[in-house]
């Protein structure tokens, strides 16, 4: 394993020496409290960019590297711009104290909205830089070539001058203005596969993880979880420590209980040890009765589209159709358990973590220890794949008050069964749809109605979001977003409503998971549109394309039709048993939130009709998204949007009971293994340059499940409406189609 061995006092004189080249932020911002597409930029150059004596180009930013390679991406936004190599420049990413507030790392929105304030940035750099030069070299700047991070006059390569020798070492000292970047049609950096710039060191395993960082005289805390959901301490005894070596200390903090120790399996040995004594509730409801529960509840609603008069098209409608739609709660499933290290002194606190998001966690970790903001410093430390909002900001706020309680670095690194058991999980959702054709076959009516919980609580300046926070009194407080992502179809109907039920509360605690409710709308609306196809008689491409208006919709279809070969297919199968393996293929479409990329799929499955047995064996994806950085990693994203979603619609459910979670382990919430990915994943980009470019992080994910639901309908005849399609549920519904 990798050390990471950093002294307090020679980090910060580092930090020093480098903020020397580098302008601390203009904070503009009417910031954490707004939308991030609200935030204003930071206005100089020097927020962005710095460059060395030796021309090496440092960008700061603060969109983290999520192992979704944007480090790499920005790297190419920013080389093509001031004209260096990729190798020659660093990035500085999610340091409070050092980095631009880009808001938080989620939504596919970095090389979306990041990537063109990095843009901007160096394009004025770069003109800077070419003012400078002109000065140095007394010609004109339009007299002027660069290349590899060198200005030379055009003509003369003799007369040269580089971009340390020009400003290395100093600022820039000038505000960001109306540089014009340069068009797409002279990118020769953009638009390239670039092997991912992080990849070398991980796969050589001298990559730095949170993990993998240790400070001067650094301890090792663990947290003893409520013996449920919902208990509060009554009792801790820490007499059974007395015997046990290392043991520094036991903290309590109302139901905050931890313990601190010289080595971390000595912390596991005292947090296994330390006596106390719970008053237990049990707050859950029957797991059978989850959808029960959503749609009991009292509910705010809200209409996002109500175009015609549904009801009376329905009345009218010449066939109608209706299915309800059910999604379970979810983990993020994150490999490596969650960890940080904090080091929280008197008046002030230095945090290392894989947060998505560094400056709305320093704004909860300073309620939550009482210091005022500006004392409290977060550093990006890359973890585990996150997927969304699992425990590392939870890990971070434990570690925090462990430190301040005990006056010393502490690091704290969750087990399996504290990821498992305590991350903030994936909603549950619910949905009912109903359609209606006229006799033509096409639609006239859709009615679609979802009920769904929050899919953010995020500690975005708010300390009761954190799970310490929690346990030391405070109250989460959040906001209703992410249930109605792409309940809004792409599609154009007559007669169109679809209305979100926001159930207040859900009996465990849930957060972004990826794509928040985009992947669970999408199951439905696809899901449907294949119902629809199949009522009308119509071949299920053909049924997609005839109700899309935008050219970008169709022509993503069509490709994905295209890169499988598909044939036209009946609008049913036979629903004999046939042969003990069924095979069949379903497509599915969606533009993520209705404004994002465009992506469609064909998946190939085989069903085994005996025990219900499944496997996705081939998917071929079509995917826009504007303007593509780097093709191959764009495909690495779409890649592992296809095999983690498979994985969620095959397998993936929490298991609770009256009190608590229980699936704590790989066997209780097993995902997709090596053997059971698919053989074969396609893929064809549609690189529109002009475009803008779009994230690629969560929209491959939207169109998997209803793809598959599709595709086993094509082979056997049976509707699977519920997520996971486990053999069990397969099984039943082959049995029922063999009754029918």
């Amino acid at each position: 394993m990798t050390t990471m061995t950093i002294s307090r006092r020679g980090f910060l004189q580092g930090a020093g020496a480098l903020i020397v080249t580098f302008g601390l932020p203009i904070e503009l911002r009417a910031q954490l409290a707004t939308p991030l597409e609200k935030r204003a930029l930071y206005s100089s150059v020097d927020s962005w960019l710095a460059v060395g004596q030796d021309g090496g180009v440092t960008l700061f930013t603060g969109k983290v590297e999520l192992g979704t390679g944007v480090e790499t991406a920005l790297s190419q936004i920013v080389a093509e711009e001031l004209d260096v190599p990729v190798a020659r420049i660093t990035v500085v990413q999610g340091d409070t104290a050092r980095t631009p507030d880009q808001g938080y790392t989620v939504g596919s929105k970095t090389i979306d909205r990041g990537g063109p304030q990095l843009r901007q940035a160096a394009a004025e750099a770069r003109l800077a830089l070419l003012e400078l030069a002109a000065s140095a070299l007394g010609v004109p700047a339009d007299q002027l070539t660069v290349k590899d991070g060198a200005v030379s006059v055009h003509g003369d390569a003799s007369r040269s001058v580089s971009y340390g020798d020009l400003i290395g070492g100093r600022r820039f000292q000038r505000t960001i203005g109306t540089a014009r970047p340069k068009r797409p049609a002279g990118y020769t950096v953009v638009g390239t596969s670039t092997p991912r710039v992080e990849v070398p060191a991980k796969v050589t395993g001298v990559h730095a993880y949170v993990q993998n960082v240790r400070l001067p005289g650094m301890l090792h805390g663990r947290v003893v979880r409520p013996a449920t959901i919902g208990a509060h301490v009554e009792r801790v005894d820490d007499a059974p420590l007395r015997s046990l070596p290392g043991v520094v200390q036991a903290v309590r903090m109302a139901d905050f209980v931890g313990v601190v120790c010289e080595r971390e399996e000595q912390a596991i040995h005292a947090a296994q040890a330390l006596a106390v004594t719970w008053r237990e509730a049990a707050t859950l409801p029957e797991m059978s009765q989850l959808y029960r529960t959503l749609r009991g509840a009292s509910t705010t609603d809200k209409t996002l589209t109500n175009v015609g008069d549904v009801a009376v098209a329905l009345g009218d409608a010449a066939k109608t159709v209706r299915a309800t739609y059910e999604w379970p709660f979810q983990m993020h499933g994150s490999i490596g358990p969650s960890c940080a290290v904090a080091d929280v002194r008197p008046d002030e606190a230095t945090v290392w973590c894989a947060s998505q998001g560094v400056f709305g966690l320093r704004d909860s970790l300073a309620q939550l220890l009482k210091l005022s903001p500006e004392r409290v410093r977060v550093i990006f430390a890359e973890g585990a794949g996150c997927y969304g909002h699992n425990g590392a900001d939870d890990a971070a706020a434990d570690a925090a008050l462990l430190s301040q309680a005990v006056g010393r670095p502490v690091r704290v690194q969750w087990m399996r069964h504290d990821e498992h058991g305590w991350e903030p999980k994936g909603c549950p959702m619910v949905i009912d749809v109903r359609g209606g054709l006229n006799p033509q076959g096409a639609v006239v009516a859709w009615d679609y109605a979802v009920w769904s919980p929050t899919h953010s609580s995020r500690p975005a300046n708010h300390a009761g979001n954190l799970l310490a926070g929690q346990l030391v009194g405070l109250t989460p407080k959040t906001v209703l977003v992410g249930g109605d992502r792409n309940a809004r179809h792409t599609y154009v109907f007559p007669n169109d409503r679809v209305t979100i039920h926001w159930v207040p509360a859900v009996p465990l605690r849930v957060s972004a998971l990826r794509g928040l409710g985009a992947p669970q709308n999408s199951f439905a609306n696809e899901s449907f549109m294949d119902e629809l196809a199949a009522a009308a008689g119509a071949d299920p491409v053909e049924f997609r394309l005839r109700h899309l208006k935008d050219p970008r919709a169709v022509a993503v279809v069509e490709a994905a039709a295209k890169l499988a070969g598909w044939q036209p297919r009946p609008s049913s199968r036979p629903t004999t048993a046939g042969d003990e393996v069924a095979c069949g293929r379903g497509v599915a479409f969606v533009q993520y939130e209705n404004d994002q990329a465009y992506v469609a799929i064909v998946a190939d499955v085989e069903v085994h009709r005996r025990t219900g047995a499944l496997r996705v064996t081939k998917a071929f994806v079509a995917q826009d998204c504007g303007l593509v950085i780097n093709p191959d990693g764009v495909k690495n994203q779409i890649e592992g949007n296809v095999v983690q979603t498979i994985s969620r619609t095959l397998k993936e459910e929490v298991q609770f009971d009256r009190s608590r979670v229980t699936s704590l382990d790989w066997r209780g919430y097993p995902i997709l293994t090596f053997a059971e990915a698919p053989d074969v994943i396609e893929i064809a980009l549609i690189d529109r340059p002009e475009e803008r470019a779009m994230g690629v992080g969560e929209p491959a994910a939207c169109p998997v499940p209803a793809a598959i639901a599709n595709a086993i309908y094509d082979a056997t005849g049976a509707r699977i409406r519920a997520v996971p399609m486990t053999p069990d549920r397969l099984k039943a519904a082959l049995d029922a189609v063999a009754r029918a």
